[in-house]
């Protein structure tokens, strides 16, 4: 078993995550490269609702001077949370289990960076 780890070859490995030839290492779970299909990168639409709610409350309560401040208030979270929430990416694997998400991250680049590694070893495992 030694010698088949010293001839694996790595295509991505970073504190959370390894992918090599053979297999794909995250944080709670190890998948063999065999039985991986297919990988693509999947985006986690966050949503929007509440903080619009809040947005569109607080801009009706500044029209009536009895509850001006906490319409400013519910305004300004509304609009303070809009600004903050971000969409989510993850590595979105096929195996014959079925779909299967395995890592979430907000930094695109980073899931992409992962998936292309995975993707190069599907190719080199051929």
């Amino acid at each position: 078993m030694e010698t088949q780890l010293q001839n694996e070859v790595t295509f991505y490995q970073d504190v959370n995550v390894t992918v090599t030839q053979s297999r794909y290492v995250t944080n709670s779970k190890t998948y063999a490269m065999r039985n991986i299909s297919s990988v693509h990168i999947f985006e986690i639409v966050k949503s929007k609702t509440l903080p619009i709610v809040m947005v569109i409350l607080g801009g009706l309560m500044l029209l009536s001077e009895a509850s001006r401040v906490l319409g400013f208030i519910l305004l300004a979270i509304g609009i303070l949370i809009l600004v903050l929430i971000k969409n989510e990416f993850t590595v979105r694997i096929s195996t014959n289990a079925g779909e299967v998400n395995s890592i979430v991250s907000k930094d695109r680049l980073y899931v992409q960076n992962i998936v292309n590694a995975l993707n190069d070893a599907i190719v080199f495992r051929g």
